[in-house]
C-alpha cells in the first residue's frame, strides 16, 4: 500500500550500531523497504527516510546514536518531508521510546527489536496520519520469511535464535531482546538451503547464546544437532557466535571436530579470570571449568582459533582479581580479544552494586591488558607462518590496490596479492608473515 502513496519516501538510509544481530536486522529492514518500492541512498542527508537501528549494550553506542539523531534535526529544516525513525535495542529499554518521541519531536517513529515485521504497517500509519508513532511489544514473536537485502552476496547472516535467559549481572540484553526463543530447525535448514543455491560461500549463525539453541522446541534439538544438519547442506564455510561457556557441550566439540564445513574458530567470552568476580557477574562457571572447555576444544581441534570478551574494573574488582584475568589471558593465549572497561547499564543488577572503580585505575588496567594481549597475539599468530590457509576475499586491501584481504578459516584477517575480480572467491594461500594483527600470504 505504501507504493501507492503519492507522498511516500523514495530513498532510504539505514544507520546501524552494535552487534551482528543488529546488522542482520538492518538487512531485513532494507529488504522490507525495497519491497515497498524504495531505493537505498548512500548519503544520509539525501534520503527521504532515515532509520537509526540502535544498540544499548554500551552507553557510548547509545550516546552516539542520539547524537546522530540530533544532527538530523538541522538537515530536516531543509527537508521538512524527511521521515526519521529510531529502532533497535535502545528502544526496548523501559520508557525509552516515549522519551525519544517527547524530547526529539522531529522523530516520526520508534519501534522495538521484536516489531521489525510491523515496519510496513507502522510506516503507513505514520505517513497517513502525519503523527508520531511508537510500537514496543511482542517480545516473544518470531517472524519468519522477512525479505533481506544482504550486505554481501558471498556471505550471509542466519539467525537461529533470539533473546537470552542468562541474565549476566552486567548485561541489558535479556531485558531488551527478551527471553530465549529458538527458530524451528526446518525453517533454519530451508533458509540455509536457499542461501546455498544463491551461491553463498559462508554463513554466520547468530544468537545471543547459540549453545543453548533448541530450548523450548517440541523435539528438543541441540545446537550440535543443528550444526550436523547444516554441515550436510554443503555451504563451504560455517561460523557462529556467540557462545556461553557454561553451555559448551562435549557433543558440540565432537561435531565441530568431525565436520567438513564448520570452521575451526570459537568465540568464547570469559569476561573475567577470577571466580569471585565471575560469580558476581552471574556467569555460572568457574575459571577452572572455563579452562577445561578450552583444553577440550584444543585437544579435539588442534590449531583452533580462539577469541574472547573481557571486562575490567567490574564493581569491587581488586588488583589481585584483575591479575587473575591477566594470568588467564597468559595461559589461554587468545588469537584476539575484545576488551572493555565496565560500563553501568541502568536496569541491570550490576548497576546497583557498590565499589565502582576509579577511572584512572580502570584506564591503567585496560591499557595493561591490551598491551599483554597484543604481545601474546603476535606470538600466537606466528604458528600460521608456513601453513596453508584459505581465505574468503572480502575486498581490496586498505594499503594496496594490488592486494586483497579476507578472513581465514581460523577467523584471522589475511592479505594476499589480488584484485577486485577476487572479491567473493575462496583463495588458497600460504602464510608468509605477520603485520600487526594481520597475516600476510602468497597465493597457491
Amino acid at each position: 500500500m505504501i507504493r501507492t502513496l503519492p507522498h511516500r519516501p523514495h530513498y532510504y538510509h539505514v544507520v546501524t550500531y552494535g552487534c551482528q544481530m543488529n546488522a542482520h536486522d538492518s538487512e531485513k529492514i532494507a529488504g522490507m523497504l525495497d519491497r515497498m518500492g524504495m531505493e537505498p541512498s548512500t548519503v544520509r542527508e539525501e534520503a527521504d527516510f532515515v532509520i537509526f537501528n540502535t544498540c544499548c549494550v554500551r552507553e557510548n553506542a547509545e550516546r552516539r546514536a542520539l547524537g546522530n539523531v540530533t544532527w538530523l534535526k538541522e538537515v530536516r529544516k531543509s527537508k521538512p518531508d524527511m521521515i526519521i525513525a529510531v529502532c533497535g535495542c535502545m528502544i526496548q529499554e523501559p520508557g525509552m521510546a516515549e522519551t525519544i518521541l517527547k524530547q526529539y519531536k522531529f522523530v516520526n517513529l520508534a519501534f522495538g527489536t521484536s516489531n521489525l515485521h510491523k515496519l510496513p504497517e507502522l510506516l503507513y500509519e505514520t505517513l497517513d496520519s502525519g503523527m508520531q508513532h511508537v510500537c514496543v511489544e511482542d517480545k516473544d514473536v518470531i517472524a519468519e520469511g522477512l525479505p533481506v537485502r544482504r550486505l554481501r552476496q558471498d556471505a550471509a547472516y542466519l539467525t537461529i535464535m533470539y533473546g537470552c535467559d542468562n541474565f549476566c549481572s552486567f548485561c541489558i540484553v535479556p531485558y531488551v531482546r527478551g527471553r530465549e526463543r529458538s527458530r524451528d530447525m526446518k525453517a533454519i535448514l530451508y533458509e540455509a538451503e536457499g542461501l546455498a543455491k544463491s551461491g553463498v560461500k559462508e554463513i554466520m549463525l547468530l544468537g545471543q547464546n547459540v549453545n543453548s539453541y533448541g530450548k523450548g522446541l517440541p523435539d528438543h534439538p541441540t545446537f550440535a544437532s543443528l550444526l550436523r544438519e547444516l554441515d550436510g547442506i554443503g555451504i563451504p564455510r560455517i561460523r557462529f557466535m556467540t557462545s556461553h561457556p557454561k553451555d559448551l557441550s562435549d557433543e558440540l566439540i565432537e561435531v565441530m571436530s568431525s565436520s567438513r564445513h564448520i570452521l575451526p574458530q570459537f568465540h568464547l567470552p570469559v569476561q573475567s579470570g577470577n571466580d569471585e568476580i565471575l560469580k558476581k557477574m552471574n556467569r555460572h562457571y568457574t575459571r577452572e571449568q572455563y579452562l577445561d572447555r578450552v583444553r577440550k576444544l584444543r585437544e579435539a581441534i588442534p590449531g583452533i582459533g580462539l577469541s574472547t570478551d573481557i571486562i575490567v574494573s567490574f564493581p569491587g574488582e581488586t588488583d589481585e582479581q584483575f591479575e587473575d584475568t591477566m594470568s588467564l589471558v597468559k595461559e589461554v593465549r587468545y588469537d584476539s580479544a575484545f576488551t572493555f572497561i565496565y560500563s553501568p547499564r541502568t536496569g541491570t543488577k550490576a548497576a546497583r552494586m557498590e565499589g565502582l572503580i576509579p577511572d584512572e585505575v580502570s584506564t591503567d588496567r585496560i591499557q595493561r591488558l591490551i598491551a599483554l594481549q597484543e604481545s601474546l597475539q603476535q606470538e600466537t599468530l606466528k604458528r600460521f607462518i608456513g601453513q596453508e590457509e584459505e581465505i574468503l576475499v572480502e575486498g581490496l586491501s586498505r594499503r594496496s590496490k594490488l592486494a586483497v584481504s579476507g578472513k581465514g578459516r581460523h577467523g584471522i584477517s589475511v592479505t594476499v596479492d589480488g584484485n577486485e575480480a577476487d572479491i567473493g572467491r575462496i583463495l588458497p594461500c600460504r602464510i608468509t608473515g605477520l603485520k600487526n594483527n594481520t597475516l600476510m600470504g602468497e597465493r597457491i
